[in-house]
């Protein structure tokens, strides 16, 4: 029994050594449409992530999601791995079962469901003025 914990633990430590890890997740990141863009910042014990809208373009179908300007769409989202959260969001007044996972420095990719049958995935980029 000893052993096959060994074994377990050693393979742990060398999975979670080999997996990448990337700048912090803080900061501005656009979604791949340039049109809309969330603050993410680590919070709750510093592996947790939080956001908020925090722009809009001036294109006529973002009027609808203005009240959702400024307002959290993360909050504390719990780590799962290395460059990984999962949990609840509110995007653009929905409710989501979501995952971010942070790709590389200057990218990341959101995937939620509603009511697990309505999927969508988007790719989000970090944004420097």
């Amino acid at each position: 029994m000893k052993s096959v914990l060994r074994i377990v633990t050693l393979i742990g430590l060398f999975v979670s050594a080999s997996m990448p890890v990337f700048a912090s997740p803080a900061g501005v990141w656009e979604l791949e449409t340039r049109d809309t863009r969330f603050r993410l910042e680590l919070c709750g014990d510093g592996t947790q992530l939080c956001g908020e809208l925090v722009w809009l373009s001036d294109a006529d179908y973002n009027e609808q999601y203005k009240p959702y300007l400024n307002a959290p769409m993360a909050y504390q989202i719990r780590q799962v791995s290395p460059s990984r959260w999962k949990g609840d969001m509110r995007l653009f007044g929905h409710k989501l079962a979501g995952t971010i996972t942070q790709v590389n420095e200057n990218q990341m990719t959101l995937t939620g469901c509603a009511f697990l049958v309505a999927c969508k995935t988007y790719q989000m980029f970090r944004y420097t003025k």
